[in-house]
């Protein structure tokens, strides 16, 4: 592999370009959705918008062309928010060489089908060898070259073999993975959490409150993840465990920020109206409740914070009713 094309050119995008154009070896393009955002980056190198004071490498192609950004391609990164995947990539149909295999930042869940984003991929691009980039990552520290360790799963070993050695550095190391749900579901569900996190912050709690949450909160994550078919050791490694805690603790969490403004008593749509990124736990705390609710599945925390974003429900009611729930065994 060496020549890529990068679609989104959010933070994350915009970090995983900048990352592999570092390498002079390779060949990257960055693609734009909106020609105002392609012609910004092109007068700044910058990224002003999601990523600022990084300046893009000079070796990184800028384009908001389909065919130019997928010519002789070797590999097609989507860094698209899951709630835009679907109809972003209907728009690369007739043009996506047959394949061409594909590897998704995403994370989240499609809420209509269910479907992870690698499934959304081959959906609407028809079957191809798909893999997912997940873990600890937050792009203002990549892009600042700060150590960064991530999975990438897919279920042709050879494909994650071939993008770990792509990716890995001395900044940023990649480790192989081949359950695709669980790394998948693992960042999905990690968001929701990092909402209840946020929540728990906004309100005022302390360290005690914040432990007992992520640690509860991993125990849901892999309950659900494993009702699905996933590998429950998965939860405990980085696209789990990990990722959960950045999640949960960082200033530069999406999800953290809504929750901490749910908490300090702000309307969910103002929140959403003032953000210029997404927070996919928003969206995925819906999907999830619902699935959980048609499976049997016991997600008290999760439930919660939908009850939270999409029933009005007040944080402090909420944090009560958890807390009065039966007595349980922890494991």
């Amino acid at each position: 592999m060496r020549t890529f094309a990068v679609f989104g050119d959010g933070a994350w995008g915009t970090a995983i370009a900048n990352l592999l154009a570092n390498q002079t070896s390779f060949s990257v393009r960055l693609w734009s959705a909106r020609a105002e955002n392609a012609q910004i980056l092109r007068e700044r190198r910058e990224n002003v918008r999601f990523l600022p004071g990084v300046t893009l490498e000079p070796s990184l192609q800028l384009t908001t062309d389909i065919d130019e950004a997928l010519h002789g391609v070797d590999l097609a990164i989507l860094a698209i928010p899951t709630i835009y995947l679907r109809s972003t990539i209907q728009r690369f149909i007739g043009h996506v060489a047959a394949g061409l295999p594909v590897l998704s930042l995403a994370k989240g869940m499609e809420i209509e089908t269910f479907l992870r984003p690698t499934q959304i991929v081959e959906d609407v691009l028809g079957p191809r060898p798909t893999a997912v980039l997940s873990g600890p990552s937050h792009a203002e520290e990549v892009s600042r070259g700060l150590p960064t360790s991530v999975v990438v799963a897919a279920e042709d070993e050879d494909l994650a073999r071939g993008i770990q050695t792509v990716f890995n550095s001395d900044r940023f190391r990649v480790y192989c993975h081949s359950d695709v749900k669980g790394v998948e579901f693992a960042g999905a569900l990690k968001n929701v959490i990092g909402i209840a996190a946020g929540i728990s912050d906004g309100l005022g709690f302390g360290d005690n409150a914040k432990s007992a949450l992520l640690t509860r909160a991993l125990v849901e994550m892999t309950r659900f993840g494993v009702a699905l078919g996933a590998d429950p050791s998965t939860f405990m490694g980085l696209a789990g465990l990990g990722d959960l805690i950045t999640t949960c603790i960082s200033p530069h969490g999406r999800n953290r920020r809504v929750g901490e403004r749910l908490g300090r008593g702000e309307r969910l749509p103002d929140i959403l109206q003032s953000m210029s990124q997404v927070a996919e736990g928003v969206w995925t705390a819906k999907a999830v409740y619902f699935r959980a609710a048609s499976m049997g599945v016991e997600i008290p925390i999760m439930s919660e914070v939908y009850r939270v974003l999409y029933e009005g429900k007040s944080p402090h009611q909420a944090v009560r009713d958890l807390m009065r729930r039966g007595p349980k065994r922890e494991w």
